[in-house]
């Protein structure tokens, strides 16, 4: 059962979907409109989140990763990127590894997926996971963290800075 909360996020996303501004960017309407239903009966999704004030992302919360130590430092370009159709291939809101973006991932060629990383010059203890590709004229030293709208991208810039790669 439903809670009215997710009832009223389940009849915005429809009213959204019928308006033309779909929420998920998929092709498929119907079949996406089904696991957004099906998401909030199992009740994985925490928020929703509005991306360039058009489009409604279904957000799943992170897991904690407290427990972490540092495996190794490497010195970074780390910039950023958000889920625009012209900064990505295919489907801007599925990362290279299959999963939604989301708050807390990071794009990067030379770790393997599901990598824990942190940036603390940038974000303190905050801790990203690798889930997502760059074109590879990036390199392997190259990070881009996601951001919801392509104007926080932009705002972010471009730094350098020490990554640590952090214990699974």
């Amino acid at each position: 059962m439903l809670s009215p909360k997710k009832w009223i996020l389940l009849v915005s996303v429809i009213f959204i979907g019928a308006l033309g501004t779909y929420p998920l960017y998929l092709p498929e309407r119907e079949k996406a409109m089904a696991d957004v239903a099906f998401s909030l009966e199992k009740e994985e999704i925490s928020e929703f989140q509005i991306i360039e004030q058009t489009t409604l992302l279904a957000l799943a919360p992170l897991p904690s990763y407290t427990d972490a130590e540092v495996l190794k430092k490497i010195k970074v370009i780390v910039t950023a990127y958000s889920s625009s159709i012209w900064e990505t291939q295919g489907n801007p809101y599925i990362t290279a590894s299959g999963t939604y973006v989301r708050d807390g991932i990071v794009a990067n060629n030379l770790l393997p997926f599901g990598t824990k990383i942190r940036l603390p010059e940038i974000f303190g203890d905050k801790i990203f996971v690798v889930e997502d590709r760059m074109n590879q004229r990036k390199g392997y030293y190259h990070v881009d963290v996601w951001f919801p709208s392509r104007d926080q991208a932009l705002a972010f810039g471009s730094k350098l800075t020490e990554m640590e790669i952090l214990t699974n």
